[in-house]
């Protein structure tokens, strides 16, 4: 068992996690509690955490698209702790389809909960932790964040962002004892696919008059949209890719330590598949990383494609 660094009056530090009802959320809500942390764990509705309560987490509503709730979370743990030793930005989630396929108020929705929420929910707790003089912002980003895979430009969008606030954080906060962490899993055994396929536009949408069905623009994007959603469930199944598959426990085990290590690095890789995947996105150009996708992904627009 690791040591968990103690707060200055000796208690056990302090950390806030979004997004725990399920995957990795969870993981790291059991594991830092099981090691000693106070940990408050946090979905939009509370009645899915009741198994994070049974193993010593302390239980909060939290809506990271909501102002409000964000707010009062982090007034709730500050007026029992002072501040927050860590904060695990964990919730997320990913959909699919084509760029121009997907309507501009999915794409909103993806940024507020995996962009903008996250930076809200920082900015909260970033005073309390100046003013303590200590603090680790923990980010949950994605290999994702630095290579594109077919059908899922608006959710590798909000990842890539990522990539960008951490490296702007890490550097702000330096001089104030409040270190910055982005985790950046590979493929991970959640139900992180089902949800990237579920949202796949089918192609059509509604009329004006509401009766009848019109082609939209995913009608363009059938067969790509047909091969993301097999490929995506193959790839967590059976796929070239699958024995190098990761775990929510293998995330959750880098996170604690991440958070126990006086001095961080700023970026872990999480899963034998984020160390494939980045290191053929290093080596190959542009030009030959687009030739090996289209050895599995139908291009839009060939004939065979339609």
């Amino acid at each position: 068992m690791s040591s968990v660094p103690a707060a200055h009056d000796g208690s056990p530090r302090v950390v806030l996690v979004t997004g725990c009802s399920s995957g990795i959320g969870r993981a790291t809500a059991e594991r830092l509690a099981a090691h000693g942390w106070t940990v408050y764990a946090t979905a939009r509705r509370v009645d899915t955490l009741e198994a994070l309560a049974a193993a010593g987490c302390r239980l909060l509503p939290l809506d990271v698209t909501d102002e409000a709730s964000m707010v009062e979370a982090v007034r709730q743990v500050e007026a029992t702790h002072g501040s927050i030793d860590a904060l695990v930005n964990n919730a997320g989630y990913s959909q699919s389809g084509a760029v121009e396929a997907v309507s501009v108020e999915r794409v909103r929705a993806q940024f507020e909960t995996n962009v903008f929420g996250l930076l809200r929910l920082t900015q909260l707790v970033l005073p309390g932790m100046r003013r303590a003089r200590r603090g680790t912002v923990v980010v949950l980003g994605s290999v994702g964040g630095k290579l594109v895979f077919p059908g899922g430009g608006v959710y590798h969008a909000t990842k890539y962002a990522l990539e960008a606030l951490c490296d702007a954080l890490r550097f702000e906060l330096a001089g104030f004892g409040v270190r910055v962490v982005l985790i950046e899993p590979g493929l991970i055994r959640t139900h992180f696919a089902g949800t990237a396929v579920g949202s796949i536009d089918t192609g059509y949408a509604a009329a004006p008059d509401g009766t009848s069905m019109r082609p939209g623009p995913g009608s363009a994007y059938g067969r790509f949209h047909a091969e993301v959603a097999r490929i995506t469930r193959e790839a967590y199944e059976r796929g070239a890719l699958a024995p190098l598959l990761g775990t929510a426990d293998d995330v959750a085990r880098v996170i604690e330590q991440a958070l126990d290590t006086s001095r961080p690095k700023a970026r872990y890789t999480v899963s034998p598949s984020a160390t494939v995947l980045l290191f053929l996105r290093w080596l190959l150009p542009d030009s030959w990383w687009d030739r090996f996708l289209a050895r599995t992904y139908v291009r839009p627009g060939d004939s065979a494609a339609r």
